[in-house]
């Protein structure tokens, strides 16, 4: 799929306004236009404004959300968490205006596995935004929740928004300031 790829909506669907946060939905019939396709969310284009499908509204675009995602991973047979399935979760996540995964960004700050006190598999995330001020906070913390809830043998996701410290441009990879211009 190219940047700006005119898309028909198939079904009435959820979306999000960007950068605003605000629930809308997309008729049926609509013509949109896919600007970022990363991560089984879909950021389109629909009358100048900017928006977010995700995943579960997939099909509405035309596309299997399935595609996108980390569905293939082998559990432990002991029954813990692997880290690394979930910080490969947590890079199918995306800024809906950064074509860069949220790690890379350098917006996750913590990934913690403990055991809850009813013997549940349970991780903690603590991350930021690029701008505190950001109305899209919500729905990525909960785009990260879904994602890391997929890993095999996690229990609760419990994933908190933070600003101190405050994110800057130093917190992303190289190879993210490489692609962004930033270095």
């Amino acid at each position: 799929m190219y940047t700006n790829d005119p898309v028909t909506v198939v079904r009435e669907c959820d979306a999000i306004l960007i950068p605003t946060g605000t629930p809308i939905t997309l008729p049926e019939g609509s013509l949109v236009f896919i600007t970022q396709a990363l991560g089984g969310n879909y950021t389109v284009n629909i009358n100048g404004n900017l928006a977010q499908v995700g995943p579960k509204d997939a099909d509405a675009l035309g596309f299997d959300a399935a595609d996108y995602l980390n569905l293939d991973q082998e559990p432990n047979p002991d029954g813990s968490i692997n880290e690394a399935h979930l910080w490969e979760q947590m890079r199918t996540c995306y800024d809906p205006e950064i074509p860069i995964n949220i790690v890379e960004l350098g917006l996750v700050y913590d990934c913690r596995i403990s055991r809850s006190d009813d013997g549940d598999n349970q991780v903690d995330v603590l991350m930021t935004l690029t701008a505190p001020a950001c109305g899209m906070g919500d729905f990525l913390a909960a785009d990260v929740q879904t994602k890391i809830a997929m890993a095999p043998n996690v229990d609760k996701v419990n994933v908190e928004l933070t600003f101190d410290p405050p994110w800057n441009p130093d917190m992303m990879t190289e190879a993210a300031r490489l692609e962004t211009g930033l270095l």
